[in-house]
């Protein structure tokens, strides 16, 4: 039975390292989209001072971005370190992850194959793996916040929640949630220790409260709706969330009754706070009201509620033996659902599949436009943070101008002499970008250019040569 169950184990272990593996052989795979280059725009900056300032006018705290800059002077500045940063915080969020698991299971080791496979394989951490953005940062300090708070290590809870407060505000709101939950148990320790590391992220509230508490912070999130369900149950389970969601669940009651798993007396049981899912539910509860007057609920950010849901999801599966039949469907289920991870959870990750990340093209285009002077897109900035990173890889030469923006093609069309060729470009949703690169396109043609599209091969990008006509400039 002993060695089974370590053969188990390490089946699972090894399906776990190629998925890790494939997301780092797959890290440089795709552009870089939008909010990673804004990453790039935050964090790669000359000095410190620099990004504390450019992070006053920004929707986040600033501890990922700092710690960004901090490696990008250790390892360069480029696509691959942006990534890689990404990445090895996926490898230590999941190996904490599997180590709450094992904890709350009281060490039984059965819930080991199980955790390894939730923790590097589903699609909630393999999205984020490879994203330069702060998700699987915030995944690492959560999961090691609830480690910790479980031990009653209070010191070390308080450090790591400040630090996840300041990571992302969602981590904030976990850490005040879990303040209040122990406090009305009457855990002081931990509470006085979540509400001490709450206090820098509150002080960074204030710092830059001018920008977060105006119409502009948060404005691409609407008020909550289904679909917000329906998108964090596909970031959680991937395609089809809702069939999946309704056969484990028909799964989950099948095994109890007929497959060996005996059920869980709940109110007997404080997996639920030992856990911390109990105070992750209140967060997002709380979240999802106040997101009807001031929206807040976005699923990308409740990535937060995976060192809770898992870990207890693992010690719930796994808590009683199962009947051999059981054990059959379960292996069934698990290996479909790894084929569909495997497949069509690296859809956007991998351009053998069609991937374009968040329908964003700027690599491409930045490679085309390589060594052209003249040129002009409504997101000049995200265009030239693209030169920049292309630039480190080596993949463009040196761009002899910037990207201008639409202001800036009036300007130099109001100069003279005009030049031969104007190169005019945008990336994102096709409906969305045609109509932002239209002005651009009318003005170009009211000084006497023709404009013919380049955009062979772009899905999500649009690429226009505007060449000088016979026509002199008029606007």
């Amino acid at each position: 039975m002993r060695r089974t169950a370590q053969l188990w184990t390490l089946m699972a272990a090894l399906v776990a390292a190629a998925f890790a593996l494939r997301t780092l052989v797959l890290i440089d795979a795709t552009a870089l989209w939008s909010d990673e280059l804004y990453s790039v725009g935050k964090s790669f900056q000359p000095s410190p001072l620099e990004l504390l300032g450019m992070l006053r006018q920004d929707t986040h705290p600033p501890f990922y971005y700092g710690l960004l800059w901090v490696w990008g002077q250790l390892v360069g500045q480029s696509p691959v370190s942006l990534r890689l940063l990404s990445w090895l915080a996926y490898l230590a969020g999941g190996a904490v992850m599997v180590a709450q698991a094992l904890a709350l299971s009281d060490g039984r080791q059965r819930v080991l194959p199980l955790a390894l496979l939730l923790a590097f394989c589903s699609p909630y951490p393999v999205r984020f793996a490879i994203e330069g953005k702060s998700y699987a940062l915030l995944v690492l300090l959560v999961a090691l916040a609830w480690w910790w708070r479980r031990a009653e290590r209070s010191v070390a809870y308080g450090v790591v929640a400040a630090l996840a407060g300041l990571t992302h505000f969602y981590g904030l709101f976990l850490v005040l949630s879990a303040a209040a939950w122990d406090g009305a148990r009457r855990r002081w320790r931990l509470a006085g220790a979540a509400v001490l590391g709450a206090i820098p992220a509150l002080g960074w509230i204030i710092y830059s409260a001018d920008y977060l508490f105006s119409s502009r912070s948060g404005s691409w999130i609407g008020p909550p709706d289904f679909a917000l369900l329906e998108e964090s149950l596909a970031r959680a389970l991937g395609l089809w969330p809702l069939p999946k969601l309704l056969l484990l669940l028909v799964l989950f009651g099948g095994l109890q009754r007929w497959g060996g798993m005996q059920p869980l007396p709940w109110r007997r049981n404080r997996l639920l706070d030992r856990s911390a899912l109990l105070p992750s539910a209140v967060m997002v509860l709380a979240v999802v009201l106040v997101s009807f007057v001031k929206p807040l609920a976005f699923s990308r950010y409740f990535v937060v509620l995976l060192p809770s849901v898992l870990p207890l999801l693992c010690v719930l599966l796994t808590a009683s033996p199962l009947h051999r039949w059981g054990q059959r469907v379960v292996l069934g289920v698990l290996v479909l659902l790894l084929i569909s991870w495997w497949g069509l959870g690296f859809s956007e990750l991998d351009p053998a599949a069609g991937g374009v990340r968040e329908q964003d093209q700027f690599r491409a285009i930045s490679q085309r436009t390589s060594g052209q002077r003249e040129r002009y897109s409504p997101r000049a900035r995200l265009f030239n943070l693209s030169d920049q990173m292309e630039f480190s890889m080596g993949r463009i030469t040196a761009p002899q101008l910037p990207w201008g923006d639409r202001d800036e093609l009036r300007e130099r069309l109001l100069r003279s002499p005009l030049p031969d060729e104007l190169w005019l470009a945008s990336s994102g949703p096709p409906q969305k970008l045609n109509r932002k690169l239209k002005p651009l396109q009318q003005q170009a043609e009211a000084a006497g250019y023709a404009c013919a599209d380049r955009s062979e091969g772009l899905s999500h990008g649009r690429l226009l040569r505007c060449r000088s006509g016979s026509r002199g400039p008029r606007l």
